[in-house]
């Protein structure tokens, strides 16, 4: 299907995504404070598997077709790392908060920018390095070193940053010869595999209340995916990538009121930073990919 760049239903898509992203952090986050991260993260992804396998049955080809691929080891460590990314960042929004850990978390821009090159090949230019100092220097100014004592749990959502901007730097890679359907489902299924092998050793009885919960986190989950999937479709991702950066708004609404987070400070002013460099390498990039 050839691709329209219908740039306001885009951008609209792509708010309502994060405005879902944000929800499923949330039910995440009460859900690891009562039951183990490991077995959440598993049910979630059953989910998940589910609705990607149903994708392909829909399709010509099936699941034949949707996972066709001439590079299953690098499919298969994308789903390890996604997995794993969501288990640290789901962790630490049950140590740090959702408001701290989303603020940290949004570097992993300028970290796809910083790898980028190593991973890729691709150039990355002074200004490209200056704004990628200037993020980091943002990371500095939330988690304040010197100036009181660092929490050891600050490099959760760091290190979640940097497996999430690996796994996107793979997806781009695996892009080359796999298409986005493939690319889902392998992510999905594996996954899937994945927390099963690990999660299942820490099963818990769920009250009713709480499989309520686990319902909808599953259901905002395969929401946000397909709200992502048609923004994509609908619009240039260079031109409504930016708009991403609002999950961190609708994450902090939702820290403040549902969980009494407190909104320091400097978190203001070092995400501000984190995502003012953000903002520039996206523009960089799109000035880049431009026929000349």
């Amino acid at each position: 299907m050839s691709q329209s760049n219908n740039i306001p239903l885009g951008i609209m898509l792509m708010v309502a995504t994060t405005m879902v992203f944000a929800v499923q952090d949330g039910l995440s986050r009460h859900l690891a404070e009562n039951y183990n991260v490991l077995m959440v993260v598993m049910i979630r992804y059953w989910f998940f598997a589910a609705f990607v396998i149903a994708l392909a049955l829909r399709k010509a080809g099936g699941i034949r077709k949707a996972a066709a691929t001439t590079q299953p080891a690098v499919q298969i460590l994308r789903g390890v790392l996604l997995s794993a990314q969501i288990c640290t960042m789901v962790l630490g929004f049950t140590i740090l908060g959702l408001v701290e850990s989303h603020a940290v978390f949004t570097c992993y821009p300028l970290l796809v920018a910083a790898l980028s090159g190593p991973i890729l090949g691709e150039k990355v230019g002074w200004r490209r390095w200056a704004a990628i100092g200037v993020g980091f220097i943002g990371v500095l100014v939330i988690l304040q070193p010197g100036l009181r004592v660092v929490d050891p749990a600050a490099a959760i959502p760091l290190a979640g940053a940097g497996m999430f901007a690996v796994y996107g730097l793979l997806t781009r890679y695996v892009a080359r010869r796999d298409n986005t359907a493939t690319s889902f489902f392998w992510t999905g299924v594996t996954g899937a595999v994945v927390m099963t092998a690990v999660g299942v050793w820490f099963w818990e009885p769920m009250t009713p209340g709480n499989w309520l919960l686990m319902g909808t986190l599953c259901i905002t989950g395969v929401t946000g995916h397909w709200l992502l999937i048609r923004c994509y479709e609908v619009a240039e991702a260079s031109a409504v990538q930016p708009f991403a950066y609002t999950q961190l708004i609708f994450t902090v609404i939702i820290g403040l009121s549902a969980f009494n987070e407190v909104l320091r400070p400097s978190v203001v002013l070092g995400a501000g930073m984190i995502v003012a460099a953000g903002l520039f390498t996206l523009w960089r990039e799109r000035l880049q990919r431009r026929p000349g």
